[in-house]
């Protein structure tokens, strides 16, 4: 006959012996992660900081030069006159003025969307894969359709437009619009943020529309003062991630301007620049100083989140 033994601790041991022998199993479990998260992201943070502090062409021996590249990249006076470096300095205009178009807009437009996806109507499944699907089109992919779309003669945009009276403009070549443009393109894939808002209106109480209904609200006030407050949790967190999701476009970007940012730099991102310092002019040094203010910008502008959200969202419960 089978029997089973329990393993126990050896006699006379401690009980804060015993709880260092738990702790030494858990690390042993987790050995894998640790040494993964320590080699694969630990390691090279640390490494891009100091080669933030150096003078690093590839393949060769990063010279350390302490803060210059910060000192170039934001306050050094060049022959010029300029203080800093006046292209990074247009790319954080650049990446500004598309934040300030593609968040917004993709908040707005998903939470619309997830409003009307909401309802129940014949084909409902429809409309939602239909909106999401757009999540799965690969970038490249998706990079080829607007171009496409927003092309000056041939394109379909401005084909509708003609229709209408309406001369469209030349979108990925003017200043004026080639930013916009590329938030349009965001803001069309936000199926993922609309799955998050749908979630979370079904997670709204069925018993605080009631009690308005009594109340005598109607539509918009039930949304203003019951769906609303319910949702400020799912949209701080969408805001986040949209935070930082829009500081750090570069793929379409990169794709539809060539890299080269377009006409005048207009559609020269942060991104982009980093990308050129580190592998196009090889100054891995400098770009690694941009990659430590682009986090330093994200970690502010988190920070500012998290404290006025103290203001505005609304916890069930609290």
């Amino acid at each position: 006959m089978a029997t089973t033994t329990t393993k126990t601790a050896p006699a006379g041991m401690t009980e804060r012996a015993k709880e260092w022998q738990q702790v030494g199993r858990g690390l042993a479990f987790l050995s894998p992660w640790l040494l993964g998260f320590c080699l694969l992201t630990l390691l090279p943070v640390g490494l891009s900081f100091y080669y933030s502090l150096c003078d690093y062409p590839p393949l060769k021996k990063p010279v350390f030069v302490g803060l210059d590249n910060y000192r170039q990249l934001l306050w050094e006076q060049d022959v010029t006159g300029s203080r800093g470096d006046p292209i990074f300095w247009k790319s954080v205009y650049v990446t500004f003025k598309y934040a300030v178009l593609a968040l917004p807009g993709g908040l707005f437009v998903s939470l619309g969307l997830a409003m009307l996806l909401n309802v129940r109507v014949p084909g409902q499944a429809v409309y939602r894969t239909i909106i999401f699907i757009p999540t799965l089109v690969p970038t490249i992919a998706s990079a080829m359709l607007w171009m496409w779309l927003f092309n000056a003669k041939l394109g379909l945009i401005n084909t509708l437009l003609a229709r209408i009276g309406l001369e469209g403009p030349g979108w990925l070549t003017s200043p004026t619009w080639l930013v916009p443009a590329l938030a349009i393109m965001t803001i069309w894939g936000v199926g993922n943020t609309v799955i998050i808002y749908l979630a979370g209106l079904q997670d709204v109480p069925k018993e605080l529309y009631e009690a308005a209904e009594i109340d005598g609200a109607g539509v918009w006030r039930r949304l203003w003062h019951v769906t609303l407050p319910m949702l400020t949790p799912v949209i701080f967190f969408n805001l986040i991630m949209g935070i930082i999701g829009t500081l750090q476009v570069f793929d379409a970007p990169m794709i539809m301007t060539n890299g080269n940012g377009g006409t005048d730099r207009a559609g020269y991102f942060y991104t982009l620049y980093l990308y050129d310092n580190a592998f196009r002019y090889e100054k891995m040094g400098y770009a690694s100083a941009m990659a430590w203010i682009l986090l330093l910008i994200i970690l502010a502008l988190t920070g500012l989140a998290f404290w006025s959200s103290k203001k505005w969202v609304h916890y069930q419960g609290k």
